[in-house]
């Protein structure tokens, strides 16, 4: 299977499971859970899961899968791990459990520490991005198969992708003021990095506990679509290299030309 079809049969079954989310989300028949990390999980993660590992299962057998909501993997058998599937079967609990419809399905296939194939899959909107490596990066909605990018700058004006539960001061403290800045609020992780990816803000900061899943998938977009994912320091995020699953805080980059050296404190 190429890396084109194998990129579809992905979508495919993002979408499945995004279906399902809409089905439990509309009818408004969930549970929700607490787990260690004191953060949300529903049924609607759950059953998201189960579609999607199964199917992967089927489609590529011979590859693992690591995801938010399976049990742990021991230490010693996710290092061995070179290529896998790292899931997030439900990027925006909080969102979905709150009634926001900013939530997604998010896929990403890791060979070597990075992404080399992505997609996310936004049930309400019914909007799909997706991307693979050196293959570029696309959005698919009512409009059709949209091939997109990051957007290049060309003054000091700045647009900041945030979160609807972070507060706007604790972004605004991490950056520099020799730039104007506008906030546009998004929930899921993945959406705002999605939206990065097609030009509709220049970066999007976040400052708290996250897992490899929430990034994996829009990793890859943004790398095609011309931005990157990067720690603190400006280093680009690596998969499977740290004894946890944890993110240390990054930023999603849009333009790569900009000076993030200054912008970023």
């Amino acid at each position: 299977m190429s890396v084109s079809e194998l990129t579809l049969a992905v979508e495919k079954l993002a979408r499945e499971a995004g279906a399902e989310i809409r089905r439990i989300y509309t009818q408004g028949e969930f549970t929700t859970y607490t787990k260690n990390d004191q953060s949300p999980v529903t049924s609607a993660d759950y059953a998201a899961n189960d579609i999607i590992c199964a199917a992967l299962a089927l489609l590529t057998p011979d590859i693992p899968i690591v995801s938010e909501e399976s049990d742990e993997i021991p230490l010693e058998l996710r290092h061995s791990y070179q290529k896998y599937w790292l899931i997030d079967p439900l990027d925006g609990t909080q969102e979905f459990v709150a009634g926001s419809d900013d939530f997604a399905v998010a896929i990403a296939l890791i060979d070597n520490h990075q992404p080399v194939l992505g997609v996310i899959y936004a049930p309400i909107h019914d909007r799909c991005y997706l991307a693979s490596q050196g293959n570029g990066a696309y959005r698919r909605d009512d409009d059709g198969l949209t091939k997109i990018s990051v957007k290049t700058k060309q003054n000091k004006h700045i647009t900041i992708a945030v979160s609807l539960r972070q507060a706007k001061e604790t972004i605004l403290s991490r950056v520099s003021n020799e730039f104007e800045y506008q906030l546009v609020a998004m929930g899921s992780a993945t959406l705002k990095a999605c939206l990065v990816a097609q030009g509709g803000a220049d970066f999007y900061m976040r400052i708290g506990p996250t897992g490899e899943w929430d990034t994996g998938a829009a990793h890859c977009i943004l790398q095609e679509a011309g931005g990157n994912i990067i720690d603190m320091s400006l280093n680009t995020l690596t998969y499977n290299k740290r004894d946890t699953l944890s993110n240390p805080n990054f930023v999603v980059c849009g333009d790569l030309k900009l000076p993030w050296y200054k912008i970023i404190k």
